[in-house]
């Protein structure tokens, strides 16, 4: 048996919902100073990811001004809406992906999604299915919103996953250290903890 004959598994980076409306202090519905802390590790893994040859895929949320039909609406004041700014990627991950799509376009995937879940409704699957991916990395917020529900389709669909406590927050401390336990404690998936 050749020992040498392993192969590296293909694997992605997940960046969910990290736009201006989440992250920056005047954004819509915004994590503010959690969601800022996080920043400069989600732009390494970003510059990591696309120059090892793996995927990219940024998955914002999507609302429109006058959908009084979608459940978040009687949840939470509307944000991230079609055609606003409230839509960029957060701070210097915008200039970022910019300047790496030049240079790595195949590797990365734009997606609008409507629900919590970047699986729901999205082309998701499919791709990382026609490529091939297998390990899942998840960054951005809200850690026990977007992030969790993400988590939980990607086990219910068998792929594996990792998530960096640096690189996922939430407006709600206790809520992101009990959504990270649930990743890791009933979904079986790697959670990297800050020391």
């Amino acid at each position: 048996m050749d020992c040498n004959n392993s192969k590296k598994q293909r694997r992605a980076l997940l960046l969910i919902d990290y736009t201006v409306d989440f992250v920056a202090d005047d954004g819509k519905l915004p994590v503010g100073d959690p969601g800022q802390r996080i920043e400069n590790a989600i732009a390494e893994k970003i510059e990591t990811t696309l120059n090892s040859g793996d995927y990219l895929f940024i998955i914002n949320d999507l609302h429109e001004e006058k959908d009084l039909n979608h459940p978040e609406h009687k949840l939470f004041p509307p944000h991230n809406l079609k055609g606003s700014s409230g839509r960029n990627l957060y701070g210097s991950i915008h200039p970022l992906v910019s300047q790496m799509e030049n240079k790595h376009y195949d590797q990365i995937h734009w997606m609008d999604k409507r629900r919590y879940s970047a699986f729901c409704g999205t082309p998701l699957e499919l791709i990382l299915r026609q490529e091939k991916i297998e390990v899942l990395e998840l960054a951005g917020v809200c850690t026990d919103i977007c992030v969790l529900h993400t988590a939980i389709d990607a086990y219910n669909k068998g792929f594996q996953a990792i998530v960096d406590e640096k690189m996922v927050a939430s407006f709600n401390e206790e809520a992101h250290r009990v959504a990270l336990e649930h990743i890791q404690n009933v979904l079986g998936f790697k959670v990297n903890k800050t020391l």
